[in-house]
């Protein structure tokens, strides 16, 4: 199975459905001035979504940082949003946004913590995402 990176806010609402997931996972740094996890592995990244109105934003200046690292953004393999859909258009557009640079799927977006349903159908999807990416690499 590949691995796992997410970034969470100061809310931790992204935090919490990775650790109810229960899967090893690499937490990209809130703060600038923290080290960056270097994955070994390829990986899917979850990543909240802070656009506004417009959608200008979406993304978390910490992510870009993240993945504007070569060696990092090459073992990116698929992408899952986060949002709240309250704002509407918006709702997961930093999976839509980082997908679209970086040539991987949108494996599924969830809302806020996620809810028990959300943690079962991520944790499914990413075993499944994992054995067809194990097939196609042999």
């Amino acid at each position: 199975m590949g691995g796992l990176v997410y970034y969470s806010s100061a809310s931790g609402n992204t935090a919490r459905l990775v650790a109810a997931l229960g899967i090893d996972a690499m937490r990209i740094p809130i703060r600038p001035s923290d080290p960056m996890p270097t994955p070994a592995r390829p990986f899917v990244l979850i990543c909240p979504t802070f656009a506004d109105g417009a959608g200008r934003g979406a993304v978390p200046k910490q992510v870009i940082g993240f993945l504007n690292e070569p060696s990092r953004r090459a073992l990116l393999r698929g992408v899952i949003g986060a949002g709240n859909r309250n704002f509407g258009a918006t709702f997961a557009l930093a999976g839509d946004v980082i997908a679209k640079k970086c040539n991987v799927p949108v494996l599924t977006r969830f809302e806020l913590a996620g809810t028990d349903l959300d943690i079962a159908r991520i944790r499914d999807g990413l075993d499944k995402f994992w054995s067809t990416q194990c097939l196609m690499t042999v």
